[in-house]
């Protein structure tokens, strides 16, 4: 980049990264932040798993969640999660690191993993309760 190019915002991504996404998205099964509360609201058991970086983490996730950033996932899933026929719901800030992680947990033999459309973006947009750090 040099210096007279925009920097990449968080809703900008480049073209080859979108490609990336849809491509994996072939793959990945996803759902909406609709359909996943109701999932929540049915009561079905999954563990979920927050893939973004520790600081975004420790900014505030969902409650319940599992943090497993995308940079580690695929080194330590098999000592969080051993089972690989536990149903795996995955997110990140707006549902595009999760459909990569999606993809490689299924390739390392995850069968029933679902990756979070809209994140802890589309999360927080309709106001669902969050964890955030303690007011000190």
């Amino acid at each position: 980049m040099t210096m007279t190019e925009t920097p990449v915002t968080a809703h900008a991504h480049n073209p080859g990264f979108l490609a990336l996404i849809e491509e994996a998205k072939t793959r990945v099964r996803t759902c909406s932040i609709e359909e996943f509360i109701a999932k929540l609201q049915a009561g079905e058991r999954f563990v979920l798993v927050d893939t973004r970086e520790e600081s975004e983490w420790a900014a505030g996730h969902l409650p319940s969640a599992h943090h497993l950033s995308k940079g580690i996932i695929e080194r330590d899933v098999e000592t969080a999660i051993p089972d690989k026929s536990t149903p795996i719901v995955t997110y990140c800030g707006g549902g595009f690191r999760s459909v990569l992680a999606s993809d490689n947990l299924q390739k390392m033999g995850y069968t029933n993993v679902i990756s979070l459309d809209g994140g802890w973006r589309g999360w927080n947009e309709r106001g669902l309760p969050v964890v955030t750090p303690e007011a000190k």
